[in-house]
This record gives structure tokens, sequence and C-alpha cells, in this order.
């Protein structure tokens, strides 16, 4: 635009048609090599403003995905897979929402901010992760971020017993490094249990095991207020009932693992549990506010 204008001012001032023509065709032709100049730079610059893995970041946040963490354990990283994969397929057959395929993520160096949920299943026999790979999970948690811990050993002490599995070690182990706040089991006036599906419990491949949340700062409810007030998500949850194993489908869609006890109502629960997370993920606590409408309507009556 320099140029043009510098063009622009040679030619209103005349200059071009009092030289030479050899001489005006000369300037002008000059001025057209710093224009292609300028052009050509700025194309570069256009090109060299995209960086390795923007593809993959642009595929990220195209639609919702749900992420797993990479253990490095193959057969724990296929089941979750294989479970967040079968989750997804139940959130598309029942709900509005269609996830896309769910993501791998190495918690070392792959940008979490992309997703509302990562899944963890915690396994003794994975590396412990690095001081700087759990200050990174630490930083997702703290900006709005969830991570979905499940130890899987809710037949092998889980939490709270006396002597804690290798699995609730680790765990331990892994919470001693982050900014955890208080926790206690999904009450039964908790958003979780009324944000799609009305459940009383959220089994996995094992039931027994309570899921836990942060704990409410203010847990007093009158009958007139059937859902615990209080904004935000719980950037934390923990269970021992194995989620992924319970959602996990091969190809055809058949269920991969059997549920502890065998029955088929409760892969289903574990589903609708699935979906109930998800929900109350990308939805916050709105129905806190949604079930007082009767109580609210009532009252506007009076």
């Amino acid at each position: 635009l320099m140029a043009l204008d510098t063009l622009a001012v040679f030619w209103m001032g005349g200059l071009l048609a009092r030289r030479p023509r050899g001489a005006a065709v000369a300037t002008t032709a000059a001025v057209l090599v710093v224009l292609g100049s300028l052009f050509g730079h700025a194309d570069l610059a256009r090109a060299d403003d995209s960086k390795p893995g923007d593809a993959q970041a642009v595929d990220d946040i195209s639609k919702t995905r749900i992420a797993y963490v990479i253990t490095g354990e193959p057969g724990v990283d296929s089941i979750s897979r294989a479970g967040l994969e079968g989750l997804t397929r139940f959130l598309i057959e029942k709900t509005a929402l269609e996830p896309g395929p769910p993501a791998g993520v190495d918690i070392a160096k792959d940008e979490l901010s992309f997703f509302p949920l990562i899944y963890w299943p915690i396994d003794e026999s994975a590396p412990m992760p690095s001081q700087a790979a759990i200050a990174r999970i630490d930083a997702y948690m703290q900006q709005g971020g969830t991570v979905l811990f499940d130890t899987r050993d809710q037949f092998s002490n889980g939490i709270g017993a006396g002597s804690a599995s290798p699995a609730t070690e680790r765990l331990r182990d892994i919470l001693a490094n982050l900014n955890v706040p208080p926790l206690e089991p999904v009450p039964s006036d908790h958003v979780l249990t009324k944000s799609f599906f009305i459940l009383p419990e959220f089994p996995g491949r094992f039931s027994g095991s309570p899921l836990w949340v942060e704990a409410s700062l203010d847990a007093s409810n009158t009958e007139n207020r059937p859902v615990r007030t209080g904004d935000g998500v719980s950037p934390i949850m923990i269970t021992a009932n194995d989620f992924a194993g319970a959602w996990a489908v091969d190809e055809n869609g058949d269920p991969m693992l059997p549920t502890v006890p065998p029955d088929p109502m409760q892969r289903v629960y574990a589903l609708r549990a699935g979906v109930n997370i998800m929900m109350y993920m990308l939805t916050g606590n709105y129905k806190s506010d949604q079930v007082h409408v009767p109580v609210l309507l009532e009252r506007l009556g009076q």
C-alpha cells in the first residue's frame, strides 16, 4: 500500500509524465517489483503462521471429545479406548450430543484444554507420572477441566479401606501432588443424580464403590430445594467401579468384559452413569435452578 501511495503521488505530481518514457516505465517497473516483493513476503508470512500440531488441534475442537490418559500399558489403554467408544455410541443413541471419537492423551506433552473430561485409569504397573506432567493436570483442573480417576479395584480394598490396594496407593501418590479440594461421595441431592437419568448410584463393571466428587460448601437443603445449590463443576471424580470396563464394546458393539456380578442391567446403569457425568460436565448445575420452576410458579400463583 505504501508503494501504491508513492506511485500515486508521483503520477499526481506529474513526475512520471515529465520524465522520458523509458524512465517512467523503469520507475513503474521498479515499483511493481517492490509490490511483488511485499506481497510475496506477505504470502510467506501467512504460510509461516501454521505450526506443527495445528491440524490436530482443529480436529480436537471441531467436536466434543472424551479423552483418556495413555498409561503405557497396552491392555489398560485398549479397554479405555473401547470403553469411551462404547459411551460415545450410547451418548449418540440416547442424547442430542454427538461426540467425536475418543482421544488418547499423553499428559506430559499433549494439549489438555480441548477436552471437558479426561478419564484416567490408575494402574500400579504404569510408570509414575513426572512432576511436570502432574503440574499440567493440576493446571487443567484449576482451569475448568475434570479428571475422572478410576482405580478399578472395588474388590481389592478400595478407597477408605484399612489396607489399600496398589492402585489406590498409586492414586494417593498422584493426588499428593495435586491441589485436591475436599471430597465426598455423591449426595442423593447432587445434580449428578439427575443431570439426565435419575440415578441413585454409579456402578461400572463393579458396583458398590461410591463416586467421589468435590464436597459442597453449602450442604443445607429443605424439602422445597430438591437439588443441592452451588455453581461450578467438580474438577475431580474418583471411583473404583471400572467405568471403562463396563462401557467397553468391540467392533460389533458387543460388550467386551462381563460385569461383576453378571447383571445386564448393571451395564445399562453404568452407561447411564456415563451420560449423567457428561451432561454434568457440559451443562454444570443448571438443573439446580430448573427443578425449582414448579415451586416458583406455585409461589407466583399465590
